[in-house]
Order: C-alpha cells, then structure tokens, then sequence
C-alpha cells in the first residue's frame, strides 16, 4: 500500500464512528477543485515520503480500544493493488469498521471488496452529470462509474453518493441531472467547495457557495432522491 499520510482521530469522516483517517497516494481524476491535490499523483515527489505499513498498524495497536473504524480515502484507494489485503488485515486483526471513499471508476475491484463484506460504509464521489465527466475522467472511466452506481444502488450496502460543489462548475441544472441520473439512491449529500490547496491555482481564490444556494441546490436534488442532505 501506498499510504500517503494518517490523521489519527476524526469524528466526521465516517458517519457516527470514531475512526482514524489513512490517505492513499494515487488517483485516476485530475479534478481542478481537488483540495489533497499532493495525493493526486501515483509517484511522489522527491520531497514527499510514504508511510510504511508498519507504522499504520502499530498506531492501530495503540489506539485500537479508541476508535470504531478506519477511513480509507485518497487519492483513490482502488488504484491499490493490495487492498483488499490491507482491508482485512484491519478487520481481521483489529476488528475495527471500515469506510471507504472512491470515485467508483474500477467496477471489478469494487464489487470485489463489496461481496468480501469488507466495507461498513461506502462514500461515492460523483463529480457531474454523466456528459460532463469527460472533463475529469480519463477515456473508458464513466461506463466503469455508471455500473458501480447501479451495484450500490441495488446493495444492501451503507452508502452515500456526494458532489462538491464549485461555483463556475456546478448550478442547479447539474445538480439536477446528477440527482436524475442515481435516482433511487438512499442518501445524496451536497459539499460545498473549500478554496484550499486546490488542484488549480486560480481556484484557491474562488468562493464558496452561500448557504442559501446550497438550499437551493438541496431542494433541486429532493425531487428525485429520499435523503439529500448539506455539508456546508
């Protein structure tokens, strides 16, 4: 695994848990809003260091009796090779949750990891409406997406799918497609965007959505969704 960086507690990542954070290096996406842009590339700088593994699970030892769970998240953590591994090995010796956060753009690995009964809480980032993802994903990457939405939707899994919002990307005609295109999806919640550390430099100036847009957005999103909720 290439583990990027740990924060040891959190209370709002995984929902109702207690859970330590693990940041993956690598991603897929290339999205100019991106606010862990440093995870994005799959070989790090020389300025950069990796954690070992080793170091992750002797936190976990330590620290076990305190958490419920871990978040994995990225970077993309799909684009690991040995996760699944890692994933059980968190389970199976420290008994401890697991959440994870994916773009959903590996299908396979995903139904994998889904039918393992490794995953107790799945965050799924859509980005746009389907005939504006060619802006972020590379070619090959949206029919992938498409079926993962489809598995989850029909799982009995305990999932949410999530946009963050940009100013300049997003309005309420996408957040309107987008909430038409995984209807029927149990929980859908609205980020609003941070202009920290983004991707693009341009975007570190811009705003973020006030709150009264993001009740819009919300009302938008309710006519084809049971639960949509806002992270301001």
């Amino acid at each position: 695994m290439q583990l990027a960086g740990l924060q040891k507690t959190s209370v709002i990542d995984f929902p109702d848990q207690i859970s330590a954070v693990v940041f993956t290096q690598g991603c897929n996406f290339h999205c100019p809003y991106c606010h862990n842009s440093q995870l994005i590339p799959m070989k790090i700088s020389a300025e950069q260091e990796l954690m070992p593994e080793e170091y992750f699970f002797n936190f976990l030892k330590q620290r076990k009796a305190l958490l419920d769970g871990v978040t994995i998240t990225g970077g993309e953590p799909l684009l690991q090779s040995d996760l699944k591994e890692f994933m059980l090995k968190i389970k199976k010796e420290h008994q401890l949750l697991l959440k994870l956060d994916t773009n959903a753009a590996n299908f396979k690995k995903l139904k994998e990891l889904i039918e393992s009964d490794l995953i107790d809480y799945l965050a799924v980032d859509i980005k746009f409406s389907w005939s504006s993802y060619q802006q972020l994903a590379p070619p090959g990457l949206l029919s992938e997406i498409k079926r993962s939405v489809e598995l989850i939707i029909n799982s009995d899994l305990d999932y949410e799918f999530r946009t963050t919002v940009v100013p300049g990307l997003h309005d309420r005609e996408e957040i309107k497609k987008i909430a038409q295109q995984i209807e029927n999806a149990e929980n859908y919640f609205i980020q609003n965007f941070r202009p920290v550390n983004t991707l693009a430099p341009e975007l570190r100036k811009q705003r973020s959505f006030a709150p009264s847009e993001l009740q819009e957005f919300k009302v938008t999103a309710d006519k084809y969704l049971k639960n949509v909720h806002i992270r301001n």
